[in-house]
């Protein structure tokens, strides 16, 4: 969530809480198979079900470019995108879409600003009745075209996990044992592009424009003495954030890379207000994970917080060992991101959550630190040594108190989230506000769960092109499912029939990324500035 998604959305960064009844609904179709669709018809070809709203005009397709409903293949970097018709999507005819209106209708209103394909659909959207499912439904097949995701290796098969928002008891005094600070986003944080950087590793001049840094191109090093110029070191910074920015701070003359968890917790956050305090160091790093939460005060009130800000510091946290030696979460480290892999077969005795060894969040498995102490608050005088949370992650996260008291908390997206309907994707293969169905299993009892969902949320913690993260809610139930959640699962997309999508199409052979085939193909589906931005 960010729930811009922390840990986590590295932007530049993821049901009801009842439960049980909820994974039951519409929860009666097959499990996903291990691969559909591969002989299915065009997009185009799609059924369209009774009541209708009116035919979609046919728009000119873009020159150069793939089109929803047109194309049968694309791809980008990250994924490869097959048309199908909704026939072919297991459990698409028996999903109650009434529970997913209401998510879309709000992601509608952030969509409408991004081209003519979505105001019109949007518009059309106003006109179908919110109760008939069987109307959403033909709405959906009227409008849009169903592609299966698939990852880079032509897999159809990715990993489902689930986030909640967590509530942590609070105060808004430092006094013990409310010892570990909630901070806002730092005023002293600068932003680079990364894309307006040179390549390699040298040293660069650059100056501060308000929050944004410049390089300054024809200077070197040696002009380092003209009044507002700093040194940049390229070579410590980390460029491939979503949304390609680089968080930096000023020290001296020199421009460094924003501080790590450990030296927030060790030398303080000086230039950050503090929301308030809490008892436990573990219970707030699960929330920067979580991306959003609530704070309860002693005398019953809650502060909500929700995402603002990272440190630009990669996710990397510490993984629970299994008894073998190996991580109890299988995981692939590509570049500066951490991606979850499948691990069918675990029997991970915390999959509740409750071990006190261990923290099962969003899919990951991570040890808890073996101590914690107390850690610098900027004008406080700390009872005992500052050691420190103990926590080995670099990626903090900053938060900002939420206005809205009742509902979801709001997601990178920018709409409240909505449980059970609301998921949180890489945006990279996955555009934030689209429509995603979803084909997995239910947490704890692997009943077939295949529903349509919106994605409105992304994070640190959720790579890869065929992931998703299901918004469980809030309260216990919710803790206790998403915490369990970790399942495989297959993602179709839908898209609006005439949008231009990855300009890109691709032969029969399978890429490897960074390989040949895919060197030159783009790295968003739908490059969206501040979400998900191609080089």
């Amino acid at each position: 969530m960010n729930t811009r998604s922390p840990i986590f959305f590295f932007p530049a960064l993821r049901w009801v809480a009842v439960a049980t009844a909820v994974f039951a609904a519409g929860c009666v179709n097959t499990p996903p198979a291990s691969s559909t669709d591969a002989n299915a018809g065009p997009a185009g070809s799609a059924p369209t079900a009774s009541g209708a709203p009116g035919a979609t005009a046919t728009r000119p397709a873009p020159v150069g470019a793939s089109v929803a409903g047109q194309a049968r293949t694309f791809s980008t970097q990250l994924a490869t995108y097959t048309s199908v018709s909704f026939d072919a999507v297991p459990g698409w005819a028996r999903d109650d879409f009434s529970d997913s209106w209401p998510a879309f209708l709000g992601s509608c209103k952030v969509l409408t600003g991004r081209g003519a394909e979505w105001k019109d659909v949007c518009a059309r959207a106003l006109r179908v009745d919110s109760k008939s499912s069987t109307a959403i439904r033909a709405f959906f097949e009227q409008e849009f075209s169903a592609y299966q995701i698939r990852d880079d290796d032509r897999k159809p098969d990715g990993v489902v996990t689930g986030y909640f928002e967590p509530e942590i008891p609070g105060s808004r005094q430092y006094a013990a044992p409310f010892i570990y600070p909630v901070y806002g986003q730092p005023e002293d944080m600068l932003f680079a592009d990364a894309r307006k950087l040179p390549a390699g590793n040298g040293t660069v001049a650059a100056r501060v424009e308000g929050r944004n840094v410049v390089v300054q191109t024809g200077l070197s090093t040696r002009d380092m003495g003209a009044p507002g110029l700093f040194a940049l070191d390229l070579s410590a910074i980390t460029r491939d954030t979503l949304d390609r920015k680089v968080r930096l701070r000023i020290e001296g003359k020199q421009l460094l890379p924003y501080y790590t968890r450990e030296e927030i917790e060790t030398k303080g956050a000086p230039n950050a207000k503090v929301l308030a305090f809490v008892s436990s160091a573990t219970a707030l790093y699960e929330m920067q994970i979580q991306g959003s939460g609530r704070i309860k005060l002693a005398n019953g009130d809650i502060i909500r917080v929700a995402y603002a800000e990272q440190n630009g510091q990669p996710f990397r946290p510490t993984l629970a060992q299994a008894p073998n030696g190996k991580p109890r979460s299988p995981v692939k480290v590509r570049g500066s991101s951490i991606e979850l892999d499948l691990d069918d077969g675990d029997d991970d005795e915390d999959a509740g959550g409750t071990s006190t060894n261990t923290i099962r969040t969003r899919g990951f498995t991570l040890a808890r630190p073996t101590a914690s102490g107390a850690v610098v608050v900027p004008g406080r005088r700390t009872a005992g040594p500052v050691v420190g949370s103990g926590i080995k992650d670099p990626s903090y996260v900053f938060f900002k108190e939420s206005a809205s008291p009742a509902g979801g908390p709001v997601g990178a997206f920018g709409v409240p989230l909505s449980a059970g309907r609301s998921i949180a994707v890489d945006p990279r293969s996955t555009p934030l506000g689209y429509p995603v169905f979803v084909s997995t299993r239910a947490p704890g009892t692997g009943a077939p769960m295949q529903r349509l969902t919106i994605a409105q949320d992304t994070g640190g913690a959720i790579r890869g092109a065929v992931r998703a993260d299901y918004f469980f809610g809030n309260g216990q139930q919710a803790a206790t499912n998403a915490r369990r959640m970790k399942e495989r699962g297959q993602l179709w997309i839908l898209l609006p029939r005439g949008l231009a999508v990855a300009s890109a199409a691709v032969s029969s052979a399978i890429r490897t990324r960074g390989g040949p085939a895919g060197a030159g193909l783009p790295q968003c589906l739908v490059p969206t500035e501040g979400v998900c931005v191609d080089d």
